[in-house]
């Protein structure tokens, strides 16, 4: 296989009408480790909005048990990607969303914010830290694959295009970030739990990295410590000689899925799409989604 194998791949295919399959190849074989990593971080970033901050924090899941919270996230979302939204897993999956989301009184302006992380968020990790700069087709495709989604949560006024949802993501972290004393503790149950994926005695040092990689804005809404200019600028090159590396490597032939890491560890002998997330009282029940347009 040549080292364009996928790129090929996706140049074949329709990112308005193939945007799931183009999602998958992204996610799963061009930029799988780079697409974790930036969903993660586009998680983070939501905890700095206070109203998103505070309600996790109330419901104690991400402080309590943050390691099976990141499990559940990462796990519904590759669910919905697995098969595709229209797939009876995909609804499963769509659905425990709908659950867990309609057990609680959230506006539709953070629900817009957070889906707009997960569209801005990955493209602007792959263009600063990518083994290859992204084409038009993957961002086309990451537009309409969560615009798909995020229909089928119900979320109204979503964004027409990329740069839609870029000023969304921008504009709403101006007027909405800041700090908060429950946001910050979502944060560092957060940012511990990513230290705990390496040995311990890196610790300090992955607690430094990270921060190193998060922009002015954000630290300041936490009140996290900027680290000094030689460690931002040695933590964001070592990512960059990390893609000139991964370069060099011949395409995946096989799936990188998130139950397969090491890093999800709720789930050791596999799971039940349905099971996954939290059942609060106020938990609503949920309609088919197939009807939605």
């Amino acid at each position: 296989m040549r080292r364009d194998h996928w790129q090929r791949k996706i140049a074949e295919l329709d990112p308005e009408t193939d945007f799931e399959e183009i999602s998958r190849i992204i996610s799963y074989y061009e930029f799988p480790w780079d697409i974790q990593q930036s969903l993660s971080f586009a998680l983070f970033r939501t905890y700095a909005v206070p109203s998103i901050g505070r309600l996790l924090y109330d419901t104690d899941q991400f402080t309590g048990d943050t390691q099976k919270r990141h499990d559940d996230t990462a796990l519904v979302l590759e669910s919905v990607l697995d098969e595709g939204m229209e797939s009876q897993k995909g609804r499963s999956a769509v659905r425990r969303m709908n659950q867990m989301h309609g057990s609680y009184d959230i506006s539709n302006d953070d629900m817009r914010y957070v889906l707009a992380t997960f569209v801005v968020i990955p493209q602007r990790w792959i263009r600063d830290y990518g083994w290859r700069k992204g084409v038009e087709a993957e961002k086309v495709a990451a537009v309409r694959y969560y615009q798909r989604l995020g229909r089928l949560m119900g979320i109204k006024d979503i964004p027409a295009d990329f740069a839609e949802f870029e000023e969304l993501l921008d504009t709403y972290e101006d007027e909405h970030f800041a700090y908060d004393d429950k946001s910050r503790a979502v944060a560092d149950a957060t940012l511990n739990l990513l230290v705990s994926f390496y040995p311990r005695i890196f610790a300090k040092g992955t607690n430094l990295f990270s921060r190193a990689l998060m922009d002015d804005h954000l630290l300041k809404a936490f009140a996290y410590k900027k680290p000094s200019r030689p460690v931002v600028w040695l933590s964001r090159a070592s990512l960059r000689m990390r893609a000139r590396i991964v370069r060099l490597m011949p395409p995946r032939r096989k799936p990188q899925h998130a139950i397969d890491l090491k890093r999800i560890k709720s789930y050791p002998g596999g799971f039940i799409v349905e099971r996954l997330g939290t059942f609060p009282e106020s938990m609503p029940e949920m309609k088919d989604e197939s009807t939605v347009a």
